[in-house]
This record gives C-alpha cells, sequence and structure tokens, in this order.
C-alpha cells in the first residue's frame, strides 16, 4: 500500500515537471504600419503628346496624312483603269476576228449566189431570188465592211494594249513613291493625276465622241504624258549628273531624233497611207459588187461576172487590211515614235529627274544597247558633228 502511494506520488511529480518544461512563454504582440504605395493615375501617352505638339507641327502631319490617302486613292483608279483597259483590248480584239470572219463569209456566200444566178438562165424565179438573196449579203457585206473601216478594231485593240502597259507602269512609279517617301506633298499628287489624265485623253475608252482619229492627215507621234510649260534654262549638276553625261545624252537625244524617230515617222506614213486605201477599197468593192448583182438576168452577163470578180477583191482586201492589222501596225509606229519623243523631252529636262546612272542604264536598254554602245554611238555623233562643222567652216 505504501509503495503504491510511492509510485503516484512519482507520476505525479513527473507529469507536472513534463508540463513544466514544455510550457511556451507568450510573446509580445508588435504593430508593425506598413507605408502605402500612393497609386499613380497613368494616362494614355499618345493623347498626351499630340495634345504638347505646336499646332503648326500637328497641321503639317494631318495634312501628309490626307496627301497620302489621295494619292492612294489616286492609285486604286489607275489600278482600276488597268483592269479596263485589259477587258476593253480583249473585246475588242475579239471584235476584229469576229467582224473579219462574218464579212468575208457573207462576201463569199452572195459572191457564189451571184455566180449561180448568172449560168441558171434568164427570167426565171428561181434565178430572181438568188439574186435578191445575192443583193442583200453584199449590201449588208458593204455596211460592215464601212464599219470596220471606220473604226479600225485592230487599232482599238493596240490602243487598249498601250494604255495597260502604260497604266501598270505609272502603277509601280506610284506604289514606289509611297514607299521611299515618308513625306508627301499636295505637288506630288496633283502630279499624278495629270499622268492619269493624260493617259485617259491618249487612249479613251469610248468610242463615240472621244475616239482617236485613224485617219490623220499626217502622222503625228503618240503624246500620253503631261506637257511640261516650265523652262529650265540652267542645267544642275547633281544627283549623278555630270557634264560628262549631260552632253552625251545630249548626243543620244539628237541621234534618236535624227535616225530612228524620222525612220518612225516615214513608217508610219507608210502604214497610214496603205491603211486608208485599204479602207476606202474594201466597201467600195462590195459596193460594186452589190450594185452589180442587181442587174443579173439581164440580156448580158457581165453583171454576174462583175459582182462575182469584186466580191472576191473585196475578201482579199479586208483579209489584208484586217486579217494583216494594218491599222495596229500604225499605232505601233505611232507609239514608238512617241516612246523617242518622251525620250528626248527626258534628257533636256533638269527638274526632279532621277539618278544620271539609272537614267544612263534605263535608256541603254530601252534603246536596246549596253551601255559602252551608248557611249560609243555619243563620241561617233560628236566627232562627226565636229566633223562636219568644220568641214563646213572650211567651205565657207
Amino acid at each position: 500500500m505504501a509503495s503504491l502511494q510511492v509510485s503516484r506520488l512519482v507520476l505525479s511529480s513527473s507529469s507536472s515537471s513534463s508540463k513544466a518544461a514544455v510550457s511556451i512563454p507568450k510573446l509580445p504582440k508588435f504593430h508593425v504600419s506598413v507605408p502605402k504605395i500612393p497609386t499613380l493615375s497613368v494616362k494614355e501617352p499618345s493623347f498626351e503628346f499630340v495634345e504638347s505638339l505646336p499646332l503648326s507641327l500637328k497641321q503639317r502631319r494631318g495634312s501628309e496624312s490626307i496627301q497620302r490617302e489621295r494619292l492612294n486613292a489616286v492609285l486604286e483608279e489607275v489600278m482600276d483603269r488597268i483592269e479596263m483597259h485589259k477587258n476593253i483590248g480583249d473585246q475588242r480584239n475579239n471584235w476584229n476576228s469576229l467582224l473579219l470572219n462574218s464579212v468575208n463569209m457573207i462576201t463569199l456566200t452572195a459572191a457564189l449566189m451571184a455566180g449561180i444566178a448568172s449560168v441558171n438562165g434568164h427570167g426565171v424565179d428561181s434565178v430572181t431570188a438568188v439574186k435578191i438573196a445575192s443583193t442583200v449579203l453584199l449590201t449588208s457585206a458593204t455596211g460592215f465592211a464601212a464599219l470596220m473601216s471606220k473604226i479600225q478594231p485592230s487599232q482599238l485593240a493596240e490602243e487598249q494594249r498601250n494604255a495597260t502597259r502604260l497604266f501598270k507602269k505609272l502603277r509601280v512609279e506610284i506604289e514606289k513613291f509611297l514607299r521611299e517617301n515618308e513625306e508627301i506633298e499636295e505637288e506630288d499628287v496633283k502630279e499624278a493625276i495629270k499622268k492619269v489624265l493624260s493617259l485617259d485623253k491618249a487612249y479613251p475608252l469610248p468610242l463615240i465622241g472621244t475616239m482617236l482619229e485613224k485617219f490623220p492627215e499626217e502622222f503625228k507621234p503618240a503624246t500620253w504624258w503631261p506637257e511640261n510649260k516650265r523652262e529650265n534654262p540652267k542645267s544642275v549638276l547633281a544627283n549623278g549628273w555630270s557634264q560628262e553625261l549631260q552632253t552625251e545624252m545630249r548626243e543620244v537625244a539628237r541621234v534618236v531624233k535624227s535616225r530612228d524617230a524620222e525612220e518612225y515617222e516615214k513608217l508610219g506614213n507608210v502604214a497610214l497611207k496603205l491603211n486608208r486605201f485599204l479602207a476606202i477599197s474594201g466597201p467600195v468593192l462590195t459596193g460594186v459588187s452589190a450594185v452589180s448583182s442587181v442587174f443579173i438576168g439581164q440580156d448580158s452577163g457581165l453583171a454576174g461576172i462583175v459582182a462575182m470578180t469584186c466580191a472576191s477583191l473585196a475578201a482579199v482586201v479586208n483579209t489584208l487590211e484586217h486579217g494583216g492589222q494594218v491599222g495596229m501596225v500604225f499605232e505601233m509606229y505611232r507609239n514608238s515614235a512617241g516612246f523617242f519623243s518622251l525620250l528626248e523631252e527626258t534628257m533636256k529636262s533638269t527638274e526632279k529627274r532621277e539618278n544620271g546612272q539609272v537614267f544612263e542604264t534605263r535608256v541603254a536598254v530601252k534603246l536596246g544597247r549596253s551601255l559602252s554602245e551608248l557611249r560609243d554611238l555619243a563620241k561617233r555623233s560628236n566627232l562627226s558633228q565636229v566633223e562636219a562643222n568644220e568641214f563646213a567652216s572650211k567651205l565657207f
């Protein structure tokens, strides 16, 4: 019993000692005050920057943006005109083929019917019917031939092909200008508009009212660029231009004008005269054939012979004129002569021209020569001019 009480005492003392060992004193409370971070109101910098700009600078930037939009609008119209001229050119090329085939088929069929009517005899009802049909067909062929001679479908198609090519070139120029220039002025927009209007005038789309004269009194080169009324009395040696290069370009321009331009003008006059002769001959021959077919079945068989002969010749003339596309050849010479005129004018101009070396390369490629050949051409021309002057001074 005594041992049991001793064990309890030992247990109670051990438990109290363990409680005393485990007990942890309480820590004092600390109040830490953290300062608040001031909130900053962030405003959009772009609006703050624009508002802080001077008024003149803001107006200038706004004007440049407007001019760029205007030039982009001109570019869109140029792209639209490219598509229009391409479609119209394809359509008028089809006109040439379809009208030529139709007129020749009508003419030859009428000639055959006139021959049948003249062979079968005189005063027969069937012969009268064939004769009337032949006359109607030949009269229709005369009208179609006169229409084709008036509008010259092959020349119309060539005009639209040239317009498409030149509008594509203008499109490239405008796109390049937009890429390379940050600041666009109103004069740049006006210059682009002038080029578009000049092309519209040189190669019109409508046939009635604005169609180009197909048989002018004299051969004139095509003009598709705006007229430059400004005079440049002094030459500017800058942007890759030197006195030697200017002299070379002047000699090249003189040679081009005296040789190539005159040669194309001579060939253009030949094509114009040939086209005028064929355009008159075709309708006249079909008209004579139509009139002769009326007298088939009379006492003499001469009417049938004349009708058949003239109709056959008319088919040959129409094939030569429209199948050979003489009008297209005339337009090609007119455009080539215009190219030489533009080249000469560009060489003489000193305002807003491109780098001299680039221009020399462009001229050499357009004339189908290398740079060395172009320079040799200018040197030979200069030497011949000096020798001619010396010879003239000795004579006089």
